[in-house]
């Protein structure tokens, strides 16, 4: 039977009844419905998608959310979670009739046990608020995304974030040892914990990089690591984007694993440079920012290792770091490469997939063609090191026939990825930016069994609806599961 639509006195009027209900369950200024104070909730870092949500809730305990999550499932209303908002695939995109759930005011480190190496936070504490916490005991939390001043660990687990140190500490999965979830129903779940190892299932790594599908995080428990006893970076400037890729794929085979091993091209290094004033070589066609760390001996050691190794592909400079000035002057210009690319386009669209490192060469001269064939310019800015590309597709907004453009070159990178052995996504997840590619990665079984998982899960598809799924039938099924 169609459903016949409302009429729109009736719908507001089920809009007003609805968050009368749900305010008492939040504190006094937790319910957020006034149109203005929607706006800054309408998008997320994928900025060119915009749709202002029902209302925000802002709780600020796990029991307030298990409470506006049961309210939602009774009712049928959709519920999109976010933290920062500092996602790149539309993964934190509301939709005109979801419920947005902040998690920012759960920003608490509830516990930290040095001892045993962890710490115990809530979804809303930053990414760098860990390593704040931890750093005057000599501790450090690994994972370091560049948006890692805003970012919320909640987010980073369910984008499963990486950063440039990833390298060699892992990303979020690698260093999470424990999760408090909230289903759809409003159970309260825990997942893992200060143990090691749990029993049964690995619903840890079912849950993380699930983008908010299955469950809302509330805490996590994350490992700390002792900080390294120093670190020092070089930069390795060369002729041609290919060349650059060549040396990233040597120094990885030859077993060296550096603590970060990052690219920059030409456009990238300008807009860097400009920003940081860190002495990137300006006449460089591209550039890797290598970091390695351990005692002193340790890094002079693998430093004339990677030397030798980079001398064999023709550097036009090689400059080591001599101080941890020069250091964090390095790292200023790659963790704000993003921004910096403003400087020279108001517009791009960031893409994020991953091959194997040795096929850089090829991939890099394959975007470098498609470029010219899109007439867009691209900033590649990525960590080489496992082979996590981010090129940065420059636009104009104000253009749709650019934008198109945009959107399609980056679909050609993304499927690029894939015929060379990669995937479509490494650390930014598949929101709505990559979720009509899915099938260019797996075959219609293959989807078939990742929506029973999230059937299993929430049966109603009310958890961030519309995301990661290719629109079709079977996604269909899901949107009238809602409206039964």
């Amino acid at each position: 039977m169609i459903r016949q639509p409302q009429p729109k006195q009736e719908i507001l009027a089920r809009r007003t009844a609805l968050l009368a209900e749900l305010a008492p369950m939040l504190p006094p200024d937790g319910l957020i419905t006034e149109e203005l104070r929607l706006r800054p909730y309408e998008t997320d870092g994928l900025s060119a998608y915009r749709q202002p949500p029902l209302a925000v809730a802002l709780p600020e305990t796990t029991e307030q959310v298990a409470a506006i999550l049961r309210f939602c499932h009774r009712n049928a209303i959709r519920v999109v979670p976010r933290g920062a908002g500092t996602s790149l695939s539309g993964g934190a995109l509301p939709m005109a009739d979801a419920l947005v759930i902040g998690l920012m005011r759960m920003n608490r480190i509830l516990s930290i046990d040095y001892a045993d190496r962890l710490a115990v936070v809530q979804a809303g504490v930053t990414n760098i608020g860990i390593t704040n916490a931890v750093a005057a005991q000599g501790f450090f939390y690994a994972p370091d995304p560049s948006s890692q001043l805003a970012c919320m660990i909640g987010g980073n687990v369910n984008m499963n974030s990486g950063g440039a140190h990833c390298l060699k500490y892992g990303v979020t999965a690698n260093n999470l040892l424990g999760l408090k979830i909230v289903t759809i129903e409003g159970d309260i779940l825990e997942i893992g914990g200060a143990h090691l190892d749990a029993a049964g299932y690995d619903w840890l790594g079912l849950l993380t990089g699930s983008e908010g599908q299955l469950a809302i995080v509330t805490e996590v428990t994350v490992r700390i690591l002792r900080s390294p006893e120093g670190a020092r970076a070089m930069l390795a400037a060369f002729k041609a984007n290919a060349v650059a890729g060549a040396c990233v794929d040597a120094i990885i085979a030859s077993g060296i694993i550096p603590v970060a091993l990052e690219f920059m091209d030409r456009p990238a290094i300008h807009a860097c440079e400009a920003f940081a004033h860190a002495g990137y070589p300006l006449d460089a066609e591209a550039m890797l920012i290598i970091e390695v760390e351990g005692s002193v001996a340790e890094q002079d050691a693998l430093l004339d290792r990677i030397r030798a190794i980079c001398e064999r592909f023709d550097p036009i400079s090689l400059k080591v770091s001599n101080s941890v000035a020069e250091s964090q002057a390095i790292w200023k210009g790659r963790k704000g490469a993003f921004g910096a690319v403003g400087r020279i386009s108001p517009d791009y669209l960031c893409m994020d997939g991953t091959i194997p490192t040795s096929r850089l060469p090829e991939v890099l001269e394959r975007i470098g063609a498609m470029s010219a064939r899109y007439g867009l310019q691209v900033a590649n800015i990525f960590h080489a090191g496992d082979g996590n590309l981010h090129p940065l597709i420059m636009f104009d907004a104000n253009d749709p026939a650019s934008f198109h453009k945009a959107e399609t070159f980056g679909a050609d990178i993304l499927k690029l990825c894939v015929e060379v052995g990669g995937c479509l996504t490494g650390e930014h997840g598949v929101g709505v930016e990559k979720r009509d590619l899915m099938g260019v990665q797996f075959s219609e079984t293959d989807l078939d069994q990742q929506r029973r998982i999230k059937s299993a899960f929430d049966s109603r598809w009310l958890l961030n609806p519309a995301k990661v799924f290719p629109l079709g039938p079977l996604a269909d099924a899901g949107e009238a599961a809602v409206a039964a």
